[in-house]
């Protein structure tokens, strides 16, 4: 007896049940896509499946529904494998053991996949029923998702005739995304000379920001330590001679640095000190959010020599003045920022400092400003900027008929009005709506909790309510 039958809707776990037994971790997806592939075959559907195993199954439209515009369903095949210490399942070559506990579904010892087999499950479940009324749907499996949307990012649209588009990778019920960043790392670069200069050397650390996203928690207020490190060292530098030799601060790109180090020469060690005194007062009274934050200047011993002057300027002048933070709000969604730029990591190499930015926006053309920006500041230094990992944004949709059917369908389900919601990081519904111009999309789905880890739990009471949302909207999408 399968662990979840007779749960309902019963197609959908019934589907879900048979993905779990599939292994199918990112980078192991190609035995669940040609599973895809032979349930289309044995239907009689038309399908496509490239390299990256992604697949396209599309079903006609059912009696009634031949003049109604297509509709396409999204989600992505591959899952995080995840698994406790105790486990000894494995996830490359075996299916999940399913647990079904009151409301909830999750896998002993591993992650469930919830995100995103229940998508698959919805929209195998739509492909075998023929007694469910709907446009012409065109479903499209990705792979690749967790790694970085290579499959979403690769696939070839060219098939899909749709321009309503349903994702359905959403983890909070009731929530419609309608909008995410897309976003470029700039990595620049400015060189700089050493000469010999005498002085004691310090070491200066700033550290206990808070720190956090730099999507998601860019509007908390927080003050990042790698910018606040470069007006301590630029007080110095003005005040107290200080000529620097090393700069160092944050962990990743996408992460609001909380600390950040310095060595520095000075022969001024008095006068260094009644300057940095001065700058922990004045962090005192700005930092509003970071209220435990701690700063030290210590003695130490330096074997190499400091930039020289002209070098130190340079290196400063670049962390001081590139832009940090949010450059624009989205109208239209109270709170959400529309393009914003975060210096998250700087290291000194053998002969330059190397600054990393997390470039985001909904925009693509903002983001490109901002880089061009950055570059426009860093040429005239003698430095370079280079561009990396370039994903698309979502741009939120002031008019979306789409989005309005499914308040519509969901106020009459539930009672209650549908949270509208954008996102300030990357979906693969970035790379659908670069790819086809004028797409009018969206993203739900049910209640999945800790995604990503072997507490992952799916709701079964949301799985059904956001079953009947889906195909309550297909059938109100009669001409």
């Amino acid at each position: 007896m399968a662990v979840l039958e007779g749960l309902k809707p019963e197609k959908v776990f019934q589907h879900f049940e048979s993905i779990c037994q599939i292994p199918h971790g990112s980078g192991n997806t190609k035995q669940l896509s040609d599973w895809l592939v032979d349930f289309a075959k044995a239907r009689n559907l038309e399908f496509y499946q490239d390299d990256m195993n992604n697949v396209i199954i599309i079903k006609e439209a059912s009696a009634g529904y031949e003049e109604s515009e297509p509709v396409i369903l999204q989600g992505h095949i591959d899952m995080v494998c995840n698994q406790v210490e105790s486990c000894t399942k494995d996830m490359a070559t075996e299916g999940l053991d399913l647990v079904v506990d009151g409301d909830i579904i999750y896998a002993e010892g591993t992650t469930l996949g919830g995100d995103d087999g229940v998508a698959a499950a919805f929209m195998l479940a739509i492909l075998d029923d023929d007694s469910l009324p709907h446009p012409r749907v065109e479903m499209v499996f990705t792979t690749e998702e967790e790694t970085g949307l290579y499959g979403a990012e690769a696939i070839d649209v060219s098939p899909l005739k749709g321009k309503r588009f349903i994702n359905i990778d959403s983890e909070d019920e009731g929530i419609l995304t309608v909008g995410c960043a897309g976003g470029v790392t700039g990595i620049g670069s400015v060189p700089f000379t050493r000469e010999a200069y005498e002085g004691q050397a310090f070491e200066v650390k700033l550290f206990g920001l808070r720190g956090g996203h730099s999507g998601t928690d860019i509007t908390m207020g927080q003050e990042n330590a790698v910018k606040s490190m470069g007006r301590l060292l630029y007080e110095l530098q003005e005040k107290a001679n200080v000529r620097i030799v090393s700069l160092e601060g944050g962990v990743a790109d996408n992460v609001i640095p909380t600390s950040a180090s310095a060595v520095i020469v000075t022969p001024s060690s008095d006068k260094a000190r009644e300057v940095f005194d001065s700058c922990k007062a004045i962090f005192a009274h700005e930092f509003k959010v970071d209220t435990d934050f701690d700063m030290t200047l210590t003695e130490t011993d330096n074997a190499l020599d400091p930039m020289d002057e002209e070098s130190g300027q340079k290196v400063l002048a670049y962390l001081i003045g590139t832009p940090n933070g949010i450059e624009k709000m989205t109208i239209g969604i109270e709170g959400l920022p529309q393009t914003s730029l975060s210096l998250g990591v700087l290291r000194t190499n053998e002969d330059a400092v190397e600054y990393t930015f997390c470039i985001r926006s909904a925009v693509d053309s903002e983001c490109e400003m901002l880089a061009q920006r950055l570059e426009c500041q860093i040429k005239p230094l003698g430095g370079t900027l280079r561009r990396e990992g370039p994903y698309p944004g979502w741009e939120y949709a002031p008019v979306s008929p789409l989005r309005d059917l499914i308040c519509e369908v969901y106020k009459e389900q539930t009672g209650k009005d549908m949270v509208i919601e954008a996102i300030h990081a990357g979906l693969e519904c970035g790379y659908f709506s670069g790819k086809m111009p004028g797409l009018d999309c969206v993203s739900i789905g049910p209640d999945v909790r800790d995604v990503h880890t072997p507490n992952e739990k799916l709701s079964i009471s949301s799985t059904q309510r956001t079953w009947e949302l889906v195909t309550e909207v297909l059938a109100k999408m009669k001409p």
